[in-house]
């Protein structure tokens, strides 16, 4: 029995090769697709699972909340020295806590420079909570040297070869440090799917290494690093935060009140404990050792996944149905022939399961080919696994079942129910099957629906990307160069040389210093206030000399730029800090410039009223005395230096003779020639250091490659979803023409025309689609809406890409069943009045 229910299966399916290849094909490209999205979700949600110890290891993050002064909110993933030593202090719960810190390395090996991937300092062996795999050397006791360093894989090959590197000698260079470090070990390349991005860590001593500024280490306002603690195992991390709230009280001492009110950094700080396992996809994103990710836009890529899948069981019971009629005639005569209900139902299901089985077989299959260029793609190592504990192979033959059911149980019911006398006496067939096709209506609009949807959030996200990188961010970003690394000792030391050959290379028109670059890995505030005054603002505080207005091309909205032959504009002090001369600077003042948010923020009406008023900003150390006077001499257009997805931050320039951290190069034509006459005179005047630019164009550019990926994705998934729907929308119509034949036959003796005929046929399945987008519309708005609200300029959600999606997909609908109505249009009615 079973093997005669196969063949008639099989033949069924030969018979009609367009329904079979629609059928199968249109269900394995849904089934591929969510394959392929579930992996990548399920992808995105086991970074750090693999590493040993994980679920006991958390990083403390910091979390600013927004201020009446100004104060912008920030989720970082760095914090304070401080808030790292006092927890230790406080919670016994805390087994380990190590504090990692990249302040800038350059390696010295045999008088070659390097500049290492994601070289890192730490106070204790980071490798007792972070437990990452060694192949050389003991995990255990690779820190205990003070002047340790353990590289990864990578790293040794790239400065030993396939010399052993243990015991070997390397020079690291950073800030005033300039120390021989041993190789102690040597631990295995991590996975793409980690939260860290670590190729060396060297154990330091932050006291020393702080030394110049040793409020760095007691203020909790200095994020520079990143804290690991190690929990005891059964630590409840939810209990323990609770008790943040007074720990804060007690360990965070009051800012100095200068005649201003008093003010506590826990009043606008919180911090939180974030399993390791849970970084990448956490709330805290910024400053983070690599890119993370948005929980919730991962989650909306399993939704489409469904979704897909959706579609195509959709495609897959809707061309059932359109087809069960067909076999009126077949069903009758078995039941004659004396099969009964319960046989003809198990047959139908088994031949719809047979269908979904193939197209599975072939899923994996398109699934498998797809996999690599999708890792290509998004920089991944996925894998499909079959078996074990994330094994697919069950899942995926319930899924086949299921799918079998959904698309075989109507049409099992509906045929085999038939009565063989009415339907023989009847002569049923194709020609005329029962029922209104409702259902398939109903079914037609939730595809398209999907498609719509997914066209309109595809165009929203690429036209938010366009504006973000191509919006006028109060810079110029073609013909600009950035320099990074001019803070280092070396280069501090002939950084006037620098500048000044630089500035005589052909075609460059300007050069600045700055501490703050285009997307810029620092972050730097104080607070201002109006002479008299006890409130203050929260604003961004950056130095720049005289040519970085040029070289940014920032505009100049009133006063004047900075001078080197003004001594008012100079607020140099030493370093390490030196009490007597901040003492001096703030007796005797200074001159800045302001940002034009910032002169508002100030309370200035407009830039010229800000001229020649005098400010107090909180420039120097408390035991100073912390407000210097300052006198603004100039207000300029303010400059995005950062993401749209964070705010525009108002900023108080000050000009200093050293300490920056950035050259900004403004140049004519071609960048390669300039920034290869940049690099040789970097090499000539420091060449123990690796020389590190990059135009700014592309700096901009990869701060948005993350949005521009995620489009892409939803582009690749739209495209998908409109090609499921337009298979089975192209079945839908072949099958309402094979059954409306005589019925057209009919109308052209009767003297309809071949494009009445056409439009007949076209409106049918064109109305499904325009009710689709009744349904897209509002759901594509809500959910773009919200993840727009994530920048903070954005594009308007017009009508334009949801009129545009609908008529896309309309358009779509019409070119698929066009032809083939016209096609049917055509025949000669003699032929289709004897279809019988």
């Amino acid at each position: 029995m079973w093997r005669n229910y196969v063949t008639v299966g099989l033949r069924a399916l030969a018979k009609n090769k367009v329904y079979a290849f629609i059928n199968i094909f249109g269900l394995s490209l849904g089934i591929a697709a969510c394959l392929l999205i579930l992996t990548f979700v399920r992808y995105e949600f086991s970074y750090d699972s693999w590493l040993p110890g994980a679920k006991d290891a958390y990083q403390l993050q910091d979390f600013y909340k927004p201020t009446e002064q100004g104060g912008e909110e920030y989720k970082l993933q760095v914090t304070s020295y401080a808030s790292g030593t006092a927890l230790q202090k406080d919670f016994p719960q805390v087994e380990k806590r190590v504090y990692i810190t990249n302040q800038g390395f350059t390696f010295v090996l045999k008088g070659q420079a390097y500049q290492p991937e994601g070289a890192y300092f730490a106070d204790g062996n980071i490798f007792d909570i972070l437990q990452l795999p060694f192949v050389r050397g003991d995990a255990a006791h690779a820190l205990d040297d003070p002047r340790a360093l353990v590289l990864s894989e990578t790293e040794a090959k790239k400065y030993f070869g396939t010399e052993d590197p243990i015991g070997k000698t390397i020079t690291v260079l950073s800030s005033d440090l300039k120390e021989d470090y041993r190789v102690t070990g040597v631990f295995k390349d991590l996975p793409k799917n980690t939260h860290l991005r670590i190729g060396a860590v060297a154990r330091f001593d932050p006291q020393t290494y702080f030394a110049k500024i040793p409020n760095f280490l007691t203020s909790w306002n200095s994020q520079g690093g990143y804290v690991y603690v190690k929990l005891r195992p059964g630590t409840d991390a939810k209990q323990l935060m609770a008790q943040f709230p007074a720990w804060e009280k007690r360990n965070i001492p009051n800012d100095p009140a200068d005649g201003g009110p008093v003010t506590n950094p826990g009043d606008h700080q919180d911090w939180r404990l974030t399993n390791v396992r849970d970084v990448h996809l956490g709330e805290a994103q910024n400053a983070g050792l690599a890119p993370g990710s948005d929980k919730q836009t991962i989650l909306t890529f399993a939704v489409v996944a469904l979704m897909i899948l959706g579609m195509a069981c959709i495609n897959f019971t809707n061309l059932a149905t359109a087809r069960a009629s067909q076999r009126a005639r077949e069903v009758a005569l078995r039941k004659v022939l004396g099969a009964t209900r319960g046989q003809l139902i198990v047959q139908f299901i088994g031949e719809s399961i047979l269908v979904a089985g193939i197209a599975t077989l072939v899923a994996l299959a398109l699934a498998e080919l797809a996999l690599p260029l999708l890792n290509n793609f998004l920089d991944a190592q996925m894998q499909i696994h079959y078996l074990g504990s994330q094994g697919i192979l069950l899942p995926v033959i319930l899924l086949a079942i299921l799918v079998g059911l959904a698309g075989g149980v109507y049409p099992a019911l509906y045929l085999s129910r038939f009565q063989p006398a009415r339907v023989l006496k009847a002569n049923k067939s194709a020609a005329d099957a029962e029922g209104n096709g409702r259902l398939r209506n109903l079914l037609v609009v939730g595809q398209f629906a999907v498609s719509i949807g997914l066209i309109i959030c595809t165009a929203i996200v690429y036209s938010q990307t366009i504006y973000a990188r191509t919006m006028d961010a109060g810079y110029k970003r073609e013909g600009l160069i950035q320099v990074a690394g001019i803070s280092e000792p070396q280069v501090e030391a002939v950084v006037r040389a620098l500048r000044e050959e630089v500035r005589q290379i052909p075609g460059v028109t300007e050069v600045g210093r700055t501490t703050i670059g285009v997307a810029p890995g620092n972050n730097s505030m104080t607070s201002a206030r109006l002479p008299g005054h006890t409130d203050y603002v929260q604003l961004g505080v950056y130095g720049i000399d005289p040519g970085v207005k040029d070289a940014l091309g920032m505009k100049l909205l009133a006063g004047r730029n900075f001078s080197e032959a003004i001594a008012m504009d100079d607020a140099t002090t030493p370093s390490p800090t030196d009490i007597a001369a901040e003492k001096a600077l703030v007796a005797r003042g200074t001159n800045v410039i302001l940002s034009e948010m910032a002169a508002k923020r100030l309370g200035f009406n407009t830039p010229q009223a800000a001229i020649g008023k005098q400010v107090q900003i909180g420039f120097t150390v408390p035991e100073a005395g912390n407000w210097v006077p300052a006198t603004v001499v100039g207000v300029t257009s303010d400059v995005r230096y950062r993401s749209v997805r964070q705010p525009l931050q108002p900023i108080v320039y000050f000009y200093q003779t050293r300490g920056y951290f950035t050259l900004l190069v403004r140049h004519a034509g071609d960048a390669k020639p300039v920034r290869d006459k940049i690099e040789a005179i970097w090499k000539r005047l420091v060449p123990e250091l690796p020389f590190e630019a990059r135009s700014v164009t592309e700096v901009v550019h990869n701060l948005y490659t993350g949005d521009e990926k995620r489009a892409q994705l939803f582009g690749m998934f739209a495209i998908l979803a409109a090609v499921i729907g337009c298979l089975g929308l192209f079945g839908l119509a072949s099958f309402t023409a094979e059954r409306r034949t005589k019925e057209i036959g009919i109308r052209k003796v009767l003297g309809a025309r071949t494009r009445d005929i056409v439009r007949l046929l076209v409106w049918q399945f064109s109305r499904p689609v325009l009710i689709a987008n009744l349904i897209a519309w509002p759901v594509a708005w809500w959910v773009m809406r919200d993840w727009l609200n994530q920048f903070d300029i954005r594009v308007s959600l017009t009508p334009t890409p949801f009129v545009l999606a609908g008529l896309l997909a309309l358009l779509i609908a019409i070119g698929t069943i066009g032809a083939h109505a016209f096609r049917v249009a055509r025949t000669n009615p003699v032929h289709a009045l004897r279809y019988e």
